[in-house]
């Protein structure tokens, strides 16, 4: 399991955005995720899907691994093997892949090379496209106002001094 990232040493505005990109925000990494995510645990089988070179790809490896988005799991003994499988945290990314996938297929590519399709029992199969819905109310968050709510720790980093009540910025 990773250690939370220190937001205070990054340059800039504090914030969980660019700790993440930190952690995953690097091309090689997000390709590595949707490799395991599709199936491919095998470094040959990453290296062919992600098209990365060896070193780089063995660096992403063990920085994924020491951030906790991945972890080994041993397939053979003679010769040791091991395997790459996402973990909660990685399984967690799974969202900013569809996402991106979105954002490319609309922005990025003349022709989408790829759809996802949700294809539930009872009725034909259908492109899945990325909503935020509001867990509390269930209305789509596109269609509502969002605010930026700074927490405690958020207010601390910012050199802000704490309050009782939360304080909201627009």
């Amino acid at each position: 399991m990773s250690v939370p990232y220190d937001l205070a040493a990054l340059p800039g505005r504090p914030c969980t955005i660019a700790a993440a990109l930190e952690l995953v925000g690097e091309r090689w990494s997000l390709l590595v995720v949707r490799e395991v995510s599709m199936g491919n645990h095998r470094f040959s089988d990453i290296a062919r899907g992600t098209g990365a070179p060896r070193d780089r790809l063995t660096a992403r490896l063990n920085a994924l691994v020491a951030a906790g988005v991945l972890e080994r799991r041993q397939y053979s003994d003679s010769p040791p093997r091991s395997g790459y499988h996402l973990t909660a945290s990685g399984r967690d990314l799974l969202p900013v892949l569809q996402a991106l996938l979105q954002w490319g297929n609309r922005w990025a590519a003349e022709e989408a090379p790829v759809h996802l399709h949700h294809a539930p029992a009872g009725h034909e199969d259908h492109v899945v496209d990325g909503e935020w819905v509001c867990r509390t109310c269930g209305e789509a968050v596109s269609r509502s106002r969002v605010e930026r709510v700074l927490t405690p720790a958020g207010r601390a980093l910012s050199g802000l001094p704490a309050e009782d009540e939360e304080t909201r910025e627009h």
